[in-house]
C-alpha cells in the first residue's frame, strides 16, 4: 500500500518574472510592480497637472510640464467663489447625486432580485427590452424629455434632474446579472419553507448577498450623476446650477485664465476623492466578493 507522502507528486513551480516562484501565495515580479507603477503615475498626474496650474497664474500653462505647484490656490479658489454660485452649485450636486445613487440602488437591486430569483410571466422579454434601452443615445430622448418638463412646470428646478435618473436600465442590468449566480435557489427555497414572504426573503437573503455589488453600483452611479453635465446644463438655470454647469460659466469670456478653470475643476474633484477614499475598501471587497462568487 503506498504512502500518503508517495502518493502525493511532486508539484513544479515555474519562476515570475522578477525571480521568484510563480504560484499561490508569490510576490509579483519587477514587471508587475513597473506596470502598476506606471498606471499610477499616469492616473495621477493630470490631476496633478490640474492643481499646479491651479495653485499658479495663467502663464504657468505655458510649461510643458509642470510639476511644482505655486502659491496662488487660495488666492484662485477665493476668485472663483466669487465668480459663481460655488456653494449653492456644490448644495446642489450634492443633494441631486445622492438621491439619484439612493433611488438607483434601491430600485436596481429590487428589480435585479425579480429579473434573477423570481418566475414570471414576459420576465425575459421585458429583461431584454431593459437591455435595448441602453443601445438608445441618451442625446437622442433630451428634446421630448425637455418638452415633458417644460409641460410639468418644472424646468430650472432640481426635480428635473432627479426624475429621469431614478433609475437606470444599466444599474437592473448590473444587479441582475450579480445576483444571477452569488444567490442559490435553495437558500430562497428554505427561506420560503420557513414561511417567509417575498419581501422577508429579498431583506434576510437577497439583501445581504447584494450588498458588494451595491456599493460598486452606488460609487459608479454618484460619480455619474456628479460629473453629468448635458442635461443639467439644459434644463437648469445659470442661477440654480449644478457644481459643473457652474464651473462653465469660469470660461464663457473672450479670454479665459485657465488657472482659475483649473482651480475650480480642482475643488469639484476634492468630493470624489474623498468618496472614493473612504469607499475604497467596500469597492475592493464588492469586486472580489464578485470574482471569486459561484
Amino acid at each position: 500500500m503506498v504512502t500518503g507522502s508517495a502518493e502525493r507528486a511532486p508539484v513544479k513551480r515555474r519562476r515570475g518574472a522578477g525571480g521568484g516562484v510563480a504560484g499561490l501565495g508569490s510576490r509579483p515580479g519587477f514587471l508587475v510592480y513597473g506596470l502598476l507603477t506606471a498606471f499610477l503615475v499616469g492616473s495621477i498626474y493630470p490631476i496633478w497637472w490640474s492643481f499646479v496650474v491651479g495653485s499658479g497664474t495663467n502663464a504657468t500653462r505655458a510649461e510643458t510640464l509642470p510639476l511644482i505647484p505655486g502659491g496662488n490656490f487660495i488666492a484662485n479658489a477665493i476668485t472663483v467663489f466669487d465668480a459663481i454660485p460655488f456653494w449653492k452649485a456644490l448644495g446642489n450636486s450634492i443633494l441631486i447625486s445622492t438621491v439619484i445613487t439612493i433611488s438607483v440602488v434601491i430600485f436596481s437591486t429590487l428589480a435585479g432580485y425579480a429579473f434573477a430569483k423570481l418566475r414570471f410571466r414576459g420576465r425575459d422579454g421585458l429583461m431584454i427590452f431593459v437591455i435595448a434601452t441602453m443601445a438608445i443615445p441618451t442625446q437622442l430622448g433630451i428634446i421630448p424629455l425637455f418638452m415633458v418638463m417644460k409641460q410639468l412646470g418644472w424646468t430650472g428646478t432640481i426635480g428635473a434632474v432627479i426624475v429621469p435618473m431614478l433609475v437606470t436600465a444599466f444599474g437592473v442590468f448590473f444587479m441582475r446579472q450579480y445576483l444571477v449566480d452569488v444567490i442559490p435557489d435553495e437558500l430562497i427555497e428554505a427561506a420560503r419553507v420557513d414561511g417567509a414572504n417575498q419581501i422577508r426573503t429579498f431583506i434576510t437573503v437577497g439583501l445581504p448577498a447584494a450588498r458588494p455589488a451595491m456599493a460598486i453600483l452606488g460609487l459608479f452611479t454618484f460619480m455619474t450623476a456628479w460629473t453629468d453635465f448635458l442635461w443639467p446644463m439644459l434644463v437648469l438655470s445659470p442661477q440654480n446650477p449644478t457644481l459643473q454647469t457652474a464651473l462653465s460659466q469660469l470660461q464663457s469670456g473672450y479670454y479665459v485664465d485657465y488657472s482659475i478653470v483649473l482651480t475650480g475643476a480642482v475643488l469639484a474633484t476634492v468630493p470624489l476623492l474623498i468618496l472614493f477614499i473612504v469607499a475604497g475598501k467596500q469597492l475592493i471587497s464588492g469586486i472580489m466578493a464578485g470574482a471569486v462568487k459561484g
